[in-house]
């Protein structure tokens, strides 16, 4: 699959209607995001069964302000509506595909389970 824009309009859908969405938060103006967008259009088409997402911050303010956006590129992991993963800077294809595998093996029911009893302890 290609990567998607995603918008205010379609943003929780994509995160409701997919397992694993991967969030590129970028914007044209950014010269590391020029370098990282290339990467990211690559790996993506070794996973079609993932949601390779792209966000502009400068057009979708609001979802970049709801992930705290400071610095971009911004890479973020969201399985089962969990954010797994959130880190700025441009990313080899390497590390993105290790990232990718450690997210696939996750005990996602454990995971589940931690946030809940973190839940509980608060």
């Amino acid at each position: 699959m290609a990567t998607v824009n995603l918008t205010e309009e379609n943003f929780s859908a994509t995160l409701a209607d997919n397992d694993i969405v991967l969030l590129d938060f970028w914007a044209s103006w950014c010269g590391p995001c020029r370098t990282f967008g290339p990467i990211y259009e690559q790996v993506s088409e070794a996973h079609p069964d993932l949601v390779f997402g792209k966000v502009d911050t400068e057009a979708e303010q609001t979802i970049a302000g709801q992930f705290g956006i400071r610095s971009i590129p911004t890479l973020a992991v969201i399985r089962d509506n969990v954010l797994l993963f959130s880190q700025a800077g441009v990313l080899p294809a390497d590390a993105l595909e290790s990232l990718i595998s450690q997210v696939r093996e996750l005990d996602m029911d454990q995971v589940h389970r931690d946030i809940a009893a973190q839940s509980e302890s608060a």
